[in-house]
């Protein structure tokens, strides 16, 4: 059975030919907007992509990233992982040896 070939899969080229080839094959990545694999020696070396996919690759990840921190910040809250915000500052003052925080009035002087 012969599988089809992903797109990745042809989007490769040998070193040699991008460093013959380049301006060509950065026309190619800016127009089809994939990555292209760059081999030596029948290995991948280098992956080449247009700035622009890069970038929405980068956002991505930052999506996923947020996404992941607050799907675990749901967890903790469901799962009484969590403790008073009061309490974390407290201790956080405490191990820094900053003095504790002065109870009523307001933070401002007045004139």
């Amino acid at each position: 059975m012969v599988r089809p070939m992903s797109k990745f899969e042809t989007d490769v080229q040998l070193l040699t030919t991008f460093l013959r080839h380049s301006s060509e094959i950065v026309k190619h990545l800016r127009q089809n907007k994939r990555p292209v694999v760059l081999t030596a020696r029948g290995k991948a070396v280098a992956i080449v992509q247009d700035a622009e996919a890069y970038q929405r690759l980068l956002d991505l990840v930052a999506r996923a990233d947020a996404e992941e921190g607050i799907r675990q910040g749901l967890d903790d809250v469901t799962h009484g992982r969590t403790r008073p915000a009061r309490e974390i500052f407290d201790e956080i003052r405490r191990k820094q040896d900053i003095p504790p925080r002065r109870t009523g009035g307001s933070r401002r002087s007045r004139s």
